[in-house]
C-alpha cells in the first residue's frame, strides 16, 4: 500500500469519507480537556511535578484519532505521552489526576507507577495491560498481543467476528531501539493484526530528529517487507482521523501489520523533569506552535458551521470540568503504606503435589524425555497452549531433541521456530498472556538470556504488582544452563544469581526426571512468569554420577508445587543424634557432586535439594539445619557475591544460636567465564572431591 499524505487523501476523497459532525465536536472537547490538565499541571507545578509526568500537547489530533477507533474487543500498548488516547477510549480526567498524584485509587496501578502508564481491564473499553517506562520497550509485547491473537485465530478459540486489532503507540525517537525492529520483523513474518502508531515531534529528550535517525520510521519501515505504511498529518484531526479509520479497516479486514506515521508538534514540556525552556530556543518553540492541533480543529469546526458562541460555551465547560476534577483528585486518599506488599505475585492453583511420582510398571527415563513428555502432556490438553523459540521447530526439534516431534503432532502453528531475537521470545510471552494465549518458550542456552533480561526485567516482572494484580502474566521461559564437557564461554554459564535479582519472577531448577516432568506441569498452571533452568548435563544422564536424575517416569497427572524443597538424601539417626551429620543445601548439578562426596560419609550426610530458588523454601530449610546444625550451601556458579553467599548469610542471620559450625558455601571459581578445554572447567567448577573437602572441614569444625 505504501500511501502517502496525497494519496491517502485521494483515496478518501474517492471514497468520500467524511468526519461526523458528532466526532468532531468530541474531539474538540477532549482537546480542550487536555490542553486544560496541561495548563492545570503546570500552574500547579509544587503539587503536580512531585512525580515527573509528560502531557500529550501538540500530540491530541492523532491520539484521539487513533483512540476513536478502538473498539472493546481490541487491545492497546500506548507511550507515556499517550495521555489524549486515555481521554478518548472514555477515560476521565479525574482518574488520570489519581495517577499523577500517586492516588490510592488510581484504577491503573494504585499509586505505584507514573502517569500515563495504563493497564486497564475494564468492560466496555479496549485492553492495554501494564505498560513499562522504557522507550520502545511495549513494541515486543504489543506484538506479542497481536501474535497472540493471530494464533487463538488460527485455533478457532477466540470466539466472535470482531477481527480485534492491537495498537501499539510509540514515539518516532523509540524506533531506533532494536527491540522495536525485533517486533516489526514477527509482525511482517506472521502477518500479525498490529497498528504500529508513530508520533514524531522531532525531538528526543533535548536531541533532535537530525542527532538521533538517519531516517524517519516510515522510510526504516520500507525494508519490512510486507508492512504497509502511510503518512497522516498528526496535527489535523480530519487528516489523522482519516488516515487511522483506513489503517484500522486495512488491519481489521487483512490481518497484517501496518505502520502509520504523524508528524505532530511537542508544545509541552518532554516532561515536567526536562521543561522545553531548558533546552529549546524561540525559534523552534514558534515553529511548533503553528502546528498546534486545537486551532486547526476549530477553523474545520468553523466550516462544519459550528456557532462561536458554542465553541466558547464548550471550551469554558472543559476548563470548568478539569478544574472541579482535579479538586476532587487533590483530595482523594493516599495509598495505605501497609498495602505495599501486596501483588508480587498472583496465587496460584498449584499448593499440593499430586499425581504418582513413581507410578505401577513406569519406566526410567532421562530428564529430557520428562520435559519433551510434559510439554506433550500440556499440548495435547490445553489448545491455549504454544511453544516456540529457536530450533525447537518440525525441522530440529531443539538442539537437545527437547521438542523432538511437537511439531509434526501439533502443527508449525503451536510449535515454531524463532529468528534469534532473545528479547522476543521472552517479551511476546507478555502479550500473549495477555490475550490469552499460553506460551512455552526456550532460550537456546543461558549465555543467550541476555538480551532477553530488558524484557524480563521491564515487561514480565513488574506487570503484576504495578498493574495491582490485573495482569500477571503466565510465561514458561525455558533455559538450559549449566557446564557439560567442552561447552566452553558462550554455552556453560550459570545464571541463577543475576536472575534471582529480578524480583516479580518465579525460578526453577529441577534435579531429575521426576521433579522436572512435575515442575513443568506447576510452571505451566502458575499465573507468573516462572524461568525454568535444566542442567544441560543431567539431560541424558551421560555426565558420570549423574546416573540417578535419570528416574522412573510419574504419570501424566503428577505436578509438584513451586517452592517445595525435597530431602534427596537423608543422614542416618544415630549420627544426628551424635552430632555427627552435616546438610548440604543445593539444586541442579550440585545434587550430584554432593552425592558422590558424601559417599566416604555413609550417613552423615543429608542432602536438601531445593528444586525452586524463588519462590525459596525457607522452612525446609530452617527444619533441616535445626536437625545438624552445620550446613554447607554448594552451587555451580562462581561463588563471589552469588545466591549461594546470599543464602548462607541468610542462615547465619536467622540459625545463629543453633549453628555448631559457620555456614560454609562452596561454587565456582570467580571468573568470567568457563573455559574451554575440558581441564581448565574441570579446575574452575565444583567437583566431588572439592565437595569431599569441604564436607570434611564442616563436620570436623
Amino acid at each position: 500500500m505504501d500511501l502517502t499524505r496525497e494519496e491517502i487523501k485521494k483515496e478518501q476523497q474517492s471514497k468520500n469519507i467524511q468526519v461526523p459532525k458528532n466526532i468532531l465536536e468530541k474531539a474538540y472537547r477532549l482537546m480542550q480537556t487536555a490542553y486544560n490538565m496541561a495548563v492545570l499541571y503546570d500552574e500547579n507545578r509544587a503539587v503536580c511535578s512531585k512525580y515527573v509526568h509528560s502531557t500529550s500537547r501538540g500530540h491530541e489530533a492523532i491520539q484521539l484519532a487513533a483512540a476513536f477507533q478502538l473498539q472493546e474487543f481490541d487491545f492497546a500498548a500506548p507511550y507515556y505521552r499517550d495521555e489524549s488516547i486515555l481521554l478518548g477510549i472514555g477515560m476521565k480526567p479525574y482518574e488520570l489526576m489519581l495517577q499523577l498524584m500517586g492516588k490510592k485509587d488510581d484504577p491503573f496501578s494504585g499509586g505505584r507507577t507514573y502517569y500515563g502508564h495504563p493497564s486497564l481491564k475494564r468492560e466496555g473499553f479496549p485492553t492495554i495491560p501494564h505498560q513499562s517506562s522504557a522507550t520502545g520497550m511495549q513494541a515486543i509485547p504489543a506484538t506479542g498481543m497481536a501474535h497472540g491473537i493471530h494464533y487463538l485465530e488460527g485455533q478457532g478459540l477466540l470466539g466472535g467476528n470482531n477481527n480485534p486489532v492491537v495498537l501499539c503507540s510509540l514515539g518516532d525517537g523509540s524506533v531506533t531501539e532494536g527491540e522495536v525492529s525485533e517486533a516489526m520483523q514477527m509482525a511482517v513474518l506472521h502477518k500479525l493484526p498490529i497498528v504500529y502508531l508513530i508520533q514524531d515531534n522531532d525531538w528526543g529528550i533535548s536531541a533532535t530528529g537530525k542527532e538521533m535517525r538517519a531516517m524517519d520510521a516510515y522510510e526504516f519501515v520500507a525494508g519490512f517487507k510486507g508492512m504497509e505504511r502511510m503518512r497522516v498529518d498528526g496535527s489535523d484531526f480530519v487528516d489523522s482521523y482519516k488516515g487511522m479509520s483506513q489503517a484500522f479497516e486495512y488491519v481489521r479486514k487483512n490481518r497484517g501489520p501496518i505502520l502509520v506515521h504523524a508528524k505532530t508538534p511537542l508544545l509541552g514540556h518532554h516532561t515536567s523533569g526536562v521543561r522545553k525552556e531548558w533546552y529549546r530556543g524561540d525559534h523552534d518553540l514558534d515553529e511548533h506552535q503553528v502546528n498546534d492541533p486545537i486551532p486547526k480543529l476549530r477553523k474545520a469546526l468553523k466550516s462544519a458551521k459550528f456557532k462561536e458562541a458554542d465553541l466558547v460555551k464548550l471550551e469554558d465547560e472543559a476548563k470548568a470540568f478539569v478544574q472541579s476534577e482535579y479538586a476532587r483528585a487533590l483530595n482523594a486518599d493516599d495509598p495505605d503504606p501497609s498495602t505495599v506488599l501486596n501483588h508480587e505475585f498472583a496465587p496460584t492453583p498449584i499448593t499440593e503435589e499430586k499425581g504418582e511420582r513413581k507410578p505401577r510398571g513406569a519406566e526410567k527415563v532421562v530428564m529430557v524425555d520428562a520435559a519433551l513428555h510434559a510439554v506433550d502432556d500440556i499440548l495435547k490438553n490445553y489448545p491455549e497452549a504454544l511453544f516456540y523459540g529457536q530450533d525447537v521447530g518440525g525441522t530440529l526439534g531443539g538442539v537437545f531433541r527437547e521438542a523432538a516431534t511437537l511439531a509434526q503432532k501439533y502443527g508449525d502453528g503451536r510449535v515454531f521456530n524463532t529468528p534469534i531475537q532473545e528479547a522476543y521470545i521472552v517479551g511476546s510471552t507478555a502479550g500473549m498472556s495477555a490475550v490469552g494465549a499460553k506460551p512455552i518458550v526456550e532460550i537456546q542456552f543461558a549465555d543467550y538470556i541476555w538480551p532477553g533480561i530488558n524484557q524480563l526485567v521491564e515487561e514480565l516482572s513488574k506487570s503484576c504488582y504495578l498493574s495491582e494484580g490485573k495482569f500477571p502474566i503466565q510465561s514458561l521461559i525455558r533455559v538450559p544452563i549449566g557446564a557439560y564437557g567442552g561447552g566452553g564461554p558462550y554455552h556453560s554459564g550459570s545464571v541463577e544469581s543475576t536472575l534471582l535479582n529480578i524480583r516479580g519472577i518465579k525460578v526453577v531448577y529441577p534435579s531429575n526426571a521426576a521433579d522436572m516432568k512435575g515442575l513443568i506441569k506447576a510452571a505451566f498452571h502458575d499465573p507468573n512468569p516462572v524461568v525454568m533452568l535444566e542442567h544441560k548435563g543431567l539431560y541424558w544422564s551421560k555426565v558420570p554420577g549423574t546416573e540417578l536424575a535419570k528416574t522412573f517416569e510419574p504419570d501424566s497427572e503428577y505436578i509438584v508445587p513451586l517452592g517445595k524443597a525435597r530431602v534427596d538424601q537423608e543422614a542416618n539417626q544415630e549420627a544426628i543424634e551424635n552430632g555427627e551429620s552435616c546438610l548440604v543445601i543445593t539444586y541442579g548439578m550440585g545434587v550430584y557432586w554432593a552425592k558422590a562426596a558424601s559417599k566416604k560419609f555413609e550417613g552423615r550426610v543429608e542432602i536438601l535439594d531445593l528444586r525452586t530458588l524463588n519462590p525459596i523454601d525457607w522452612d525446609a530449610i530452617k527444619e533441616a539445619v535445626s536437625r545438624h546444625n552445620k550446613a554447607l550451601v554448594l552451587t555451580e556458579e562462581p561463588l563471589l557475591n552469588s545466591f549461594a553467599e546470599s543464602l548462607a548469610g541468610r542462615i547465619s542471620q536467622h540459625c545463629f544460636e543453633i549453628l555448631d559450625a559457620p555456614v560454609m558455601a562452596h561454587g565456582a571459581e570467580n571468573l568470567p567465564a568457563i573455559a574451554l578445554n575440558v581441564d581448565l572447567e574441570k579446575a574452575m567448577l565444583p567437583t566431588p572431591e572439592k565437595v569431599e573437602q569441604q564436607i570434611e572441614t564442616l563436620l570436623n569444625y
